[in-house]
């Protein structure tokens, strides 16, 4: 199957891209490059030996996203591209749901127009908001978004499962990740934030690497063991092998439309103090970090039950905590030798 990947040159997309080469499909990559840089690409062939079609457009330009259609010929479509800042959303709400609702809606039309069935969106645990109960199942219910960025999650699955219903044929999978972390055990590709990192192991790397003088832990007064959030985070080429298995299932609804969400994380909840020693651990260096006052649109704690994933779509995190921090400090290391 040939399969465009939107924000195919980010984070989470560049890993995609090189699984499903390596499971046998046919990547076609479309990224604006916003929050991404063309020397991804460089490291992608680095491990696949292969340069693939490669599109510098944005998502939202309905006229050159069907001038792509109509070359390539898909099978199916992996969606990526999106603002994807917690922190920024709630500063430039009107940003996001510009930019992350009208790229979704030109897909979704451009799919339709050239009868394109398979549809895997990138969407995200802020759609429990916080939750009454952990760990979070798929039918704990969808509360308030914590920010904007939360909210165009929320209302993109509520697109997709309209559209979905609305003609024969279409399948669709939310996958809703928790938080990917690491980087490709080659060290070519990994996180490569434009700018001051929005997630928190770019900037333990880069503060630990000397870019970055020090770090700040936001808010220590949360009801959890150490005070600090908790998260379920999962090693991102874990979660971008979930991508094809969410294809496959796809590819086996013949009868009707599909549509279906699931949660894609490791079932195990860790506070940020207890990710900042594990890294310590597993880099031998000594962060240097401070505690802060908490940040707008942060959730408490979050993590997943991921009974579902494993049992439907027979996928399951095969990579810990340690090792994903083990391989992004590689990735840093690779990209900025140690000052």
């Amino acid at each position: 199957m040939k399969i465009l990947v939107t924000g195919g040159a980010g984070f989470i997309g560049s890993h995609t891209v090189v699984e499903l080469h390596e499971a046998g499909f046919e990547p076609v990559i479309l990224d604006n490059l916003y929050n991404s840089n063309r020397e991804v690409l460089n490291g992608i062939k680095g491990i696949t030996g292969k340069d693939f079609p490669f599109y510098e457009i944005d998502c939202n330009d309905i006229e050159k996203v069907r001038a792509v259609f109509e070359k390539e010929k898909f099978d199916g479509v992996i969606h990526f591209a999106a603002y994807k800042a917690v922190g920024e959303s709630v500063e430039k709400p009107l940003n996001y749901y510009e930019n992350n609702i009208i790229s979704l809606l030109v897909l979704l039309k451009v799919m339709k127009e050239f009868n394109v069935d398979k549809f895997v969106f990138s969407s995200s645990c802020t759609v429990y908001g916080q939750p009454d109960a952990l760990p979070v199942t798929e039918s704990t219910p969808r509360k308030p978004a914590n920010s904007p960025y939360g909210n165009t999650k929320a209302i993109a699955e509520d697109i997709i499962r309209d559209h979905v219903h609305s003609a024969p044929g279409i399948k669709a999978i939310s996958l809703r990740y928790f938080n990917p972390i690491g980087a490709h055990k080659t060290s070519l590709i990994g996180e490569l934030p434009n700018g001051v990192p929005s997630n928190l192991v770019p900037f333990i790397t880069q503060t630990a690497a000397g870019l970055r003088e020090s770090l700040t832990v936001f808010g220590s007064d949360y009801d959890t063991p150490d005070g600090t959030c908790v998260r379920d985070f999962i090693h991102v080429v874990d979660l971008a092998k979930a991508h094809l298995k969410a294809l496959q299932l796809l590819d086996e609804q013949t009868d009707g439309n599909y549509y279906d969400v699931f949660n894609v994380g490791t079932g195990q909840g860790y506070t940020v103090l207890e990710l900042i020693n594990t890294f310590e651990k597993v880099s031998g260096e000594k962060l240097n970090y401070s505690i802060g006052p908490r940040r707008a649109g942060d959730v408490e704690k979050i993590y997943a039950q991921s009974d579902k994933v494993n049992s439907v779509m027979k996928w399951t995190a095969e990579k810990t905590m340690a090792d994903a921090l083990l391989d992004a400090w590689n990735w840093q290391l690779k990209i900025t030798p140690k000052k």
